[in-house]
């Protein structure tokens, strides 16, 4: 598997850099999150403004991101996305209120719409080998932007917390570049997709349930992301180390593990064990959140977790229902990034009444998301019952076309 993985076209090694670029735009800012409250006078419930505008607007933009590509094509698509998250970006970094910056990342959020679900669908369907290969390179992407944004933005933000802005804009930059020149012209779909499709989309059990585990997870991820480094009270350096150091356990456990735990335990018990794990992690972290050396190791502990549970509801969702790639993976994010904005936003309220509770919190809503996945244990128990753990959508092409196809 390891071999034909890696020997992909062009076009999967040009969108997965871009992808790269992408995802260290997330985590580049994180260490900054702190000295940009400190120096623009702001609380963390202010600064957590920062992550919801941005989730909020680039689960809503979800919705249009298929309607979008399949007539204007992948690329023209991606490039408009980055265009977007270059300007977003730079714009953020030259703010002096926290309500600009929140202002310009909204633009960033749907940047990042255009591009994430348009990236995976286009890498799923592009990839040679199997779904689950193209999907473990896709998080291999992830793994490694999210891994090195943190360690880059902790050494740009250790000079102006605008500078990790200033480097997510000129990183963009070059991967437009990259995109532009080395992916292929696509054209529009000969059938293009409704507006309407991600939500009649979510008609499908499977991808509903699927959905809303990832919305409520995110008020765990998102407390560890966007809270953490308020109780930490450490420089950007630190808190740039801490990160990476969660973003390589992210990396390496979802392109070597995750495969390996499905293998073994099958996806549905992996995804479990995977988002138990994780919520007992910020259990520990809600009881002892004065002990910075709990925190630390509690935070790159739990990338281990979250890249398995990453890879394999990845998986599921691009398997799990009986649509086009894109329009599951446009619906799904609309579900997790619309309802997981409040979560940065709640984490830095509930801190400012008490530095547990947002932990707590977290922890509840992670094990919540448990209970729901369980609801459709059948639906997702079927995918690994399949050869290669249900490798094709498991649909008939005519109920595709029923659910992704619109005149619009």
């Amino acid at each position: 598997m390891t071999t034909s993985m890696w020997r992909q076209p062009k076009t999967v090694w040009s969108i997965a850099f871009a992808c790269v670029i992408s995802f260290m735009g997330i985590g580049l800012v994180d260490p900054i999150l702190k000295p940009i409250a400190d120096e623009l006078g702001a609380g963390p419930s202010q600064v957590s403004l920062l992550f919801t505008s941005y989730l909020a607007v680039m689960g809503i933009a979800m919705l249009g991101t298929g309607w979008v590509s399949s007539r204007v094509g992948a690329k023209r698509t991606l490039l408009v996305g980055l265009a977007l998250i270059i300007v977003g970006a730079a714009c953020a970094g030259s703010q002096d209120t926290v309500g600009g910056i929140v202002a310009f990342r909204a633009l960033w959020g749907l940047g990042n719409a255009l591009f994430i679900a348009t990236a995976l669908a286009t890498i799923v369907n592009a990839a040679s080998g199997s779904v689950k290969q193209a999907i473990i390179l896709y998080e291999a992407a992830l793994g490694v932007g999210i891994a090195t944004g943190p360690l880059l933005g902790g050494w740009l933000g250790g000079i102006s917390w605008r500078w990790p802005f200033y480097g997510v804009a000129v990183l963009m930059a070059v991967a437009f570049i990259a995109t532009l020149t080395t992916l292929p012209k696509t054209p529009p779909a000969q059938h293009p997709t409704s507006i309407t499709a991600p939500l009649r989309a979510l008609g499908h059990r499977g991808l509903l349930t699927v959905g809303v585990t990832a919305l409520l997870y995110n008020f765990g991820f998102f407390t560890l992301l966007a809270f953490t480094p308020f109780p930490l009270a450490m420089g950007a350096h630190e808190i740039g180390l801490i990160f990476f150091g969660w973003g390589v356990l992210l990396a390496i456990t979802s392109v070597f593990v995750a495969p390996m735990i499905q293998r073994r335990f099958g996806t549905l018990a992996g995804i479990v064990g995977a988002l138990l794990g994780f919520a007992v992690i910020l259990a520990v972290m809600a009881i002892w959140t004065e002990d910075k050396t709990v925190l630390v190791v509690g935070v790159i502990l739990a990338g281990a977790f979250l890249g398995v549970n990453n890879t394999l509801i990845t998986e599921t969702v691009m398997k799990v229902s009986p649509v086009e790639r894109g329009v599951a993976s446009a619906a799904y994010s609309f579900v997790r990034f619309s309802g997981g904005a409040v979560a940065p936003w709640l984490a830095g309220n509930l801190g400012e009444k008490s530095i547990h509770l947002p932990f707590w919190v977290g922890s509840g809503a992670v094990v919540l998301a448990v209970l729901v996945l369980l609801t459709a244990r059948r639906i997702i128990s079927a995918l690994d019952e399949a050869p290669g753990h249900g490798a094709e959508p498991v649909a008939s092409k005519a109920e595709a076309e029923a659910l992704t196809v619109g005149d619009a």
